[in-house]
């Protein structure tokens, strides 16, 4: 008789007792983990039901492209597969029985406290000089990002990730960790970012609640601020603009006067595009014209290397946000923010070129969109977003409309 979706996912015990199976559970190896539930007769349907993760996401994960992370969904799975408390244990989790975590498996004991005593050793070669090299590891990968897409530097990514949790995981020393947790925040924010880019939403909603824990971990009000205030563009990607709207809101009534004015700007301006998309003019022009008088001088602030917000760049958010509402001045704001990139800003251009593409249609100048759309499809291929690339096929198919 058929196995129903619904039925419970049976492994014998002591499948875990392989060595090659312990250890796919120490090194948290879930696509294998889930290739030798298949082998036991759970399927992919049966995997989503038993761990409350999406078909299509285990079809991800057994092929490689999604990795978890999250401690709860590590919890779901153990409890979908009934793993055993032996095994628990190795996937890094407590024991359900307490009182008799393991029976006779003293043995596993003993590892697993030298494992653990490891893991805290390593962590202690942590000290400011390796702050420093993570730190400039992460802010190397958002200069390649900006360049070169989310796709490029994937594999980097989920290193450093991996990397920054595990020191901070063991990291004794509570200024060190603090320190650790401020980078862990940046990095998921980042990681966050580029799931957005490439229309992983889910994962995007992950990684910004891992930056938004670690940043309180680190009780820094700016790093907390600003991972909140991206994930306000989950909501709006998830077609929730009103949503966002108001998280921002949120976000810079009760962080406003706690943060430097660069984050104030961004914050601004984030609630003006998040407005723009609502349909909301009156509170997109205010909130661009407060994210004006909010910008300073100068050029980027050194303490926030996550935020980089010139005049050229606000122009082009302006443009972006102003463009919906059919703006006359659109264009010029446009082209001023076009001439002020200094090219290294590939993925931004793309969606800055979208803007000018729409801003010409709008005016019934199809012959001058098409170029613009041209170098947007190009910097969409060079970066991989598929955020931007579906922009530009909808302002293309416009444009076709148009010269009919």
């Amino acid at each position: 008789m058929p196995k129903s979706a619904f039925d419970p996912i049976r492994i014998p015990e002591q499948v875990w007792d392989r060595e090659e199976n312990r250890a796919i559970l120490k090194s948290r190896n879930i696509s294998e983990l889930f290739k030798i539930a298949a082998k036991y007769g759970a399927s992919q349907t049966r995997l989503s039901t038993a761990t409350g993760i999406t078909q299509g996401r285990i079809s991800l994960i057994i092929r490689g492209q999604r990795q978890v992370t999250d401690l709860e969904v590590f919890e779901r799975i153990a409890a979908g597969l009934g793993l055993p408390d032996h095994a628990r244990m190795l996937f890094g989790l407590a024991p359900l029985d307490t009182a008799s975590p393991t029976g006779n498996r003293d043995g596993v004991h003993q590892e697993q406290a030298e494992e653990l005593a490891a893991r805290i050793e390593e962590a202690t070669v942590v000290d400011s000089t390796m702050v420093m090299i993570l730190t400039t590891d992460t802010n190397n990968l958002r200069l390649m990002d900006r360049r070169a897409g989310a796709a490029a530097i994937a594999d980097k990514m989920r290193a450093q990730i991996t990397q920054i949790e595990r020191f901070h995981r063991h990291a004794i020393r509570p200024g060190i960790r603090a320190q650790l947790a401020r980078i862990m925040s940046e990095t998921a924010a980042l990681a966050g970012w580029q799931a957005i880019d490439t229309c992983a939403l889910s994962d995007a909603w992950d990684h910004h609640e891992r930056a938004i824990s670690a940043a309180r971990e680190a009780e820094d009000p700016a790093l907390i601020a600003y991972a909140r205030g991206q994930q306000a563009y989950v909501l709006v990607d998830l077609g929730r603009p009103a949503e966002a709207t108001e998280l921002l809101q949120h976000i810079r009534t009760t962080y406003d006067r706690h943060v430097p004015d660069h984050l104030r700007t961004w914050l601004a301006a984030a609630e003006a595009e998040a407005a723009a998309i609502l349909g909301d003019e009156t509170t997109c022009r205010t909130a661009l014209d407060q994210a004006a008088a909010l910008l300073p001088q100068g050029g980027a602030d050194p303490t926030l290397p996550y935020v980089f917000l010139d005049k050229h760049h606000l122009a082009r958010w302006r443009g972006n946000c102003l463009v919906r509402f059919g703006d006359p001045d659109t264009i010029e704001d446009l082209q001023s923010a076009l001439a002020g990139m200094d090219g290294t800003y590939n993925r931004a251009e793309a969606g800055l070129r979208c803007d000018l593409a729409h801003a010409f249609l709008a005016m019934g100048e199809a012959d001058a969109a098409h170029p613009h759309l041209h170098r947007a499809q190009q910097l969409v291929t060079l970066t991989g977003s598929r955020r931007h690339g579906r922009r530009v096929k909808e302002l293309t198919r416009a444009a076709t409309r148009a010269l009919r």
